[in-house]
């Protein structure tokens, strides 16, 4: 890479370095005590708190900085944590429009879709995004990494797709996605013994070329 895109990117890297090595030293003195100075009360204190100071716990890690490690370490958890990137012209097709077919805001979804049981299309003159009938799904084979079994269960919804946010609103499924599926049917209990009816498996195949939906249950 040369050139502007290269200074950017250089950037791009150079302040997440920054901000993980900011993110490591706060990490290390999460339990260290400061003398808070901050606060000064008002009014005379006792002899025996004069020669004290005021300790405070320094709160190291943010809720968004947790959340943001959280995901980093789940990413590892799944069997498939790195997927290929898909390219939007891979992803969509244009659909041109109008009478002299000049309009060209329409974009068909060319992977494997899943939408619930109460979708409704919109006004056709309205619809941004064509989901094909042919290319919807609403079952997957499940296999359970230790039962070493697999089962043809019913997609609940669509987690996170890894390619982007609006893949997942719009329910495509490709190779690396985390769906929700229905496992009442497996029989499975918590510890406290309550019955488990949904849970997550990840997307092993590429469903557009094989015409199914392979995962694996995470576990």
């Amino acid at each position: 890479m040369h050139g502007l895109k290269a200074k950017l990117l250089h950037a791009k890297r150079y302040s997440e370095k920054v901000q993980m090595k900011k993110t490591l030293k706060a990490h290390d003195e999460r339990n260290v005590k400061r003398p808070d100075s901050g606060t000064v009360p008002e009014g005379a204190l006792p002899t025996y708190l004069l020669d004290r100071e005021n300790q405070r716990d320094a709160k190291a890690l943010s809720t968004a900085l947790k959340q943001k490690r959280k995901d980093k370490a789940a990413k590892y958890a799944v069997p498939l944590p790195k997927v290929r990137g898909i390219a939007e012209d891979e992803m969509f097709k244009v659909v041109r429009t109008g009478k002299s077919k000049t309009k060209a805001w329409k974009r068909m979804v060319t992977k494997a879709t899943f939408v619930g049981e109460s979708f409704t299309r919109k006004p056709v003159k309205m619809e941004r995004f064509i989901r094909p009938m042919a290319l919807r799904y609403k079952k997957a084979n499940v296999t359970h990494p230790e039962l070493k079994a697999t089962f043809q269960l019913q997609i609940i919804g669509v987690k996170k797709n890894p390619q982007s946010p609006m893949y997942t609103q719009l329910g495509v499924l490709t190779k690396g996605t985390i769906i929700e599926v229905n496992v009442s049917e497996l029989g499975m209990v918590t510890t406290g013994g309550k019955a488990v009816v949904a849970k997550y498996a990840q997307i092993t195949n590429n469903p557009e070329n094989d015409g199914c939906i392979n995962a694996v249950l995470l576990v």
